[in-house]
């Protein structure tokens, strides 16, 4: 028997199983779907499905207080003013000729009457197409994909079901109705007790030939009283509540409507966007095309509040032959604001507000040459769709091949006029993508002129499609259930007070305290862990934070009983702290000391092009080389020499395993200007990752600390603002990355020492990944995480011998990025930013532990002879002289989830590990975006706190031994539960 609702988008899990099953492109290049419910390497979401709720989907307090409300009013105002520019006659209504021509809800009858609606109370019952995308933020958002591609009712009729067949409540159902009418037209809902003697009448939809799953039905039980008969007449009926178009209505009710004696509920205008004839010849060759025509009418938005509106519309490329745009197709927005990753801007902050800079629409889409990329730019046709004037698809980006692509260009190369919207993958469980069918309810108030929504409980439903056969009319129904949880609700309330922090920041921390036990499995929460999850000045303290939350919330009564439930969820005393297993190696002068010096001979020594486009081939770059070939390959090789000879001195040769993990780096578009690009295609050389797998008790299961060993490119090398000249050289990369490099290469020996005596509870794999800088832009981690996903991961060894390591489950995967500069700002702070799911937390609170334990023993071993009366360390402006020994540093660790807009997950390889549902947690210092030495020519030994660094290292390596000895907390979930219980294969 087939399982119901959400259950069955996860029937085929594991689907991504086998080779080539599970590719990952560089984000830059295409920004895929996020990936909800059930990951594909197993980590579930505890929040979004309920087992006993096949038909929920659920949404939190924050995405609809932050995202969705305040997004949807902003649609709202800008249809809504559309709208009564095209009832009243204006040119400013937006939208174009080419969508009203013919239109069957906005006939010539109807148009001749512009500005003669008087009695029009413009009602908007807008049904939306929403989904959860992801940006280059790690942001997964609400995004407006434009109308309902299930036509203009579906949306609204379902809201008043709770599941396939249960109804709400008729009289709550009446009572949404009655509230509606009352707000539009100013009517007491006393008058409005008797619907049907109010006037009110419901005529359903007839589905035109080319949309039959258009269908309201099954329509609320209710509606059949209310039903219109126009055998009646219209005597008694004023509000008439249907989708039909109004050329398909009655010559009467026409009539009626026009003379004012009649409400059309919704404004028949506002159905234009269903009834654009050009978009139902796309519709034939690209499914969701229906969206299009409400989606060109909103302006693009990518702030963090409200919904996400990707940019539509139309460009062209001129040619003698197409001088000039014919602009009655739609608006033309033929330049783009180009974001990314690796920009200077705050994840609170709107990027767009920020950035002056456009770039023309076809180089954005399409162009690889290096003076047009700029330093952080790819094509992005691959999150795009594109079409002619006849409304025929020339692309569908998400789903295009290089040879798709390639015809693309060379038809916008002949110049014209072409349709476009940037297209990013709406969010998918399995092989299903999952949107949102939302009505948007609005009346025009005439006091202020503007939209007002009178009601915020029409939620509509969500479709499930296939993605391997998209067909609109089977789609699985879902039923959004928006959570109601009274600590979460009073978290939404609380007020952010300090300048320049994230305006949510107050609510997100209170957020992490309610959702932490829930993932961790731990309650109560210990209460040193609950500390590091608020980001909150270091003096303050967690009972003096808890203690605060009246004052911070709109309501003093709210805010003091959420501080009484955080309470209750938090140890009242600490808990007793355990044995360090590593500390006693590396709380040294000796461990410091080689610190130093290894990032000093990784950073400053004879390695200097180690990016992945190495040597880039441009004349500005050229001519400031100091050799011609790429580094990346000779220091792989030193890292595999410096590893084997650990090995060999441990004793452990034929049991630790040192190799690499080789692959080529394919694009979808060809960089032939980037020589490290070239000779992979040449088959001159590959990429690679480089791993030690030490051996634990459990060979079954894996801890992984992971680096990257590529440096970034010099930005004032590049960029004439900073006196660059456009040359594409590599940083040094002192802090980013070989400060991460060092601790693992320090750690070895560490690991292996635990490995021989018996001490580590499972594999403790080390690996340097490839190409986590731009333009490779994760390559390693992209590689390897499809090789876990996919079960496909080989070792290769010194022999060229292969070594399978697929049936190894990674536990999870510690990044280290920019581990050893201290924030001059805000100092001795570093962070833990988990991805999302239990598993990271669980890594995220192993990490936060070991901080604690550091923390506790620094008074200690500031006592001996050695440091006793020293001070602070003071950075070396030189790499041979190493810093004078100082005392040890307490560390203020802060953990970071996704969503805390603080969190730099994002801007690193973690964000691909999280993505896939591979538990990782990415130490960091407290990143200062601002600061000189990231990205720039001082990455260098003069910008190292050594003091921090290698207590931030020792931090790490202490993680990585407890995740590796700790035993997993026990997880239950039903496709858990179901896999266990499968039938074991007789051998």
């Amino acid at each position: 028997m087939a399982q119901p609702g959400w259950k069955s988008l996860v029937a085929e899990w594991p689907w991504f199983k086998g080779p080539g099953r599970y590719p990952i492109s560089a984000y830059s290049e295409f920004m895929p779907p996020p990936r909800l419910g059930l990951a594909p390497y197993g980590e579930a979401n505890p929040f979004l499905f309920l087992e006993d709720d096949p038909a929920g989907w659920h949404v939190t307090e924050y995405e609809e207080a932050f995202e969705l409300r305040p997004g949807l009013a902003r649609i709202a105002e800008q249809v809504m003013e559309s709208m009564v520019h095209l009832a009243n006659g204006r040119e400013a209504h937006g939208i174009s000729q080419a969508k009203l021509t013919n239109n069957p809800y906005w006939p010539h009858s109807l148009a001749e009457r512009r500005g003669q609606l008087a009695h029009e109370r413009f009602v908007l019952l807008l049904s939306l197409s929403l989904a959860r995308t992801q940006d280059d933020k790690g942001r997964v958002r609400w995004t407006l994909f434009g109308s309902s591609e299930q036509g203009p009712a579906r949306a609204f009729w379902r809201s008043f079901f709770q599941a396939p067949g249960v109804e709400l409540p008729e009289d709550r159902a009446l009572g949404v109705l009655r509230g509606l009418v009352s707000a539009a037209f100013a009517l007491p809902e006393t008058q409005l007790a008797d619907l049907r003697g109010a006037g009110l009448r419901i005529l359903p939809l007839r589905p035109p030939g080319a949309f039959p799953y258009w269908t309201e039905e099954p329509l609320p039980g209710w509606t059949r009283r209310l039903l219109f008969d126009e055998g009646e007449g219209l005597r008694g009926v004023r509000y008439l509540l249907t989708f039909r178009p109004f050329s398909e209505l009655s010559p009467p009710l026409q009539r009626a409507y026009l003379a004012g004696e009649l409400h059309l509920l919704p404004f028949p205008g506002s159905l234009v966007f269903w009834g654009a004839p050009p978009y139902w010849t796309l519709q034939r060759e690209l499914p969701f095309a229906l969206q299009i025509p409400l989606l060109h009418l909103v302006r693009r938005h990518e702030a963090p509040d409200g919904l996400r509106v990707p940019q539509s519309g139309w460009l062209h490329e001129s040619t003698p032959a197409e001088p000039e745009p014919d602009l009655r197709h739609g608006p033309l927005r033929d330049r783009f604001t180009r974001t990314h990753r690796w920009a200077r801007v705050q994840r609170h902050q709107d990027e767009l507000a920020l950035s002056a800079l456009e770039d023309k629409m076809t180089h954005v889409l399409f162009s690889a040459l290096p003076g047009e990329l700029g330093l952080y730019g790819k094509p992005m046709a691959r999150n795009a769709q594109i079409w002619s004037t006849d409304f025929h698809s020339l692309l569908d980006g998400p789903a295009a091949t290089g040879q798709e692509l390639a015809k693309a260009i060379a038809r916008v190369k002949r110049g014209g006029l072409f349709g476009y919207r940037f297209h990013y993958p709406a969010m998918q469980v399995g092989h299903h993508a999952v949107y949102w069918q939302r009505p948007v309810v609005a009346y025009l108030d005439p006091h202020t002129k503007k939209a007002s929504l009178p009601l915020e409980n029409l939620l509509g439903y969500l479709t499930a499609y296939d993605t391997r056969d998209p067909r609109l009319a089977d789609a699985v129904e879902l039923w959004p259930r928006v959570l109601k949880r009274e600590p979460h609700l009073a978290a939404v309330e609380l007020r952010t007070e300090k300048q320049g922090r994230s305006p949510r920041q107050e609510s997100l921390n209170a957020r992490k305290l309610l959702d932490a036990p829930v993932l961790l499995g731990k309650s109560p929460l210990p209460r040193s862990f609950a500390r590091s999850l608020l980001s909150a000045p270091k003096r303050e303290g967690l009972d003096q934070w808890l203690d605060a939350l009246p004052g911070r919330s709109g309501a003093a009564q709210t805010g003091g009983r959420l501080a009484d439930e955080l309470r209750a969820m938090i140890a009242p005393v600490r808990d007793p702290q355990p044995r360090p297993l590593t500390y006693a190696k590396t709380a040294r002068r000796s461990f410091e000391v080689a610190y130093w010096k290894t990032i000093a001979e990784l950073a400053e020594g004879r390695f200097l092009t180690k990016n992945n486009a190495d040597c880039v081939l441009d004349a500005p770059t050229q001519k400031h080389l100091r050799h011609s070939h790429r580094d990346l390959n000779p220091l792989g090789g030193f890292l595999l020499d410096h590893y084997r000879a650990l090995v060999r001195a441990a004793g452990m040769t034929g049991k630790a395993l040192v190799g690499d993990l080789p692959f080529q780096w394919k694009t979808d578009f060809d960089y032939d200007w980037m020589g490290g690009w070239l000779h992979n295609q040449q088959g001159k050389t590959t990429e690679r990752n480089l791993m030690v797998a030490i051996p634990g008790r459990d060979r079954s299961q894996a801890v992984i600390m992971a680096d990257h060993y590529d440096t970034a490119f010099m930005e004032d090398r590049y960029e004439p603002a900073q006196g660059g000249d456009g040359a594409r050289l590599a940083a040094a990369g002192a802090d980013d990355n070989h400060s991460a490099t060092a601790a693992l290469m320090l750690g070895a020996p560490i690991f292996l020492a635990l490995s021989r005596e018996g001490l580590l509870g499972c594999d403790v794999w080390l690996i340097h990944l490839t190409g986590e800088e731009f333009p490779a832009d994760c390559l390693g981690a992209r590689k390897l995480c499809q090789s876990l996903v996919e079960g496909d991961l080989r070792l290769r060894l010194s022999n060229e011998t292969p070594h399978d390591l697929s049936k190894t489950r990674a536990r999870g995967v510690y990044i280290l990025d920019m581990i050893a500069h201290n924030n001059e700002h805000d100092r001795d702070v570093f962070q833990i930013a988990p991805g999302t799911g239990p598993g990271s937390l669980w890594l995220a609170y192993q990490a936060q532990v070991s901080a604690e334990l550091w923390n506790e023993n620094t008074a200690k071993w500031n006592r001996r002879s050695s440091r006793c009366g020293l001070g602070r360390a003071r950075r070396s402006k030189v790499s041979e002289k190493v810093p004078a020994i100082a005392r040890h540093l307490a560390l203020h660790c802060e953990v970071r989830p996704t969503y805390d807009p603080r969190s730099t997950l994002f801007n690193t390889d973690g964000q691909i590990f999280s993505d896939a549902g591979v538990p990782v947690a990415l130490f960091m210092e407290n990143y200062d975006i601002n600061r000189v030495g990231y990205h720039d020519s001082h990455d260098t030994m003069a910008n190292i706190d050594l003091d921090f660094g290698a207590a931030l290292a020792a931090i790490a390596i202490e993680s990585v031994a407890r995740a590796a000895t700790e035993p997993l907390p026990a997880r239950r979930a039903w496709w858990a539960r179901r896999e266990r219980a499968k039938p074991r294969r007789k051998k």
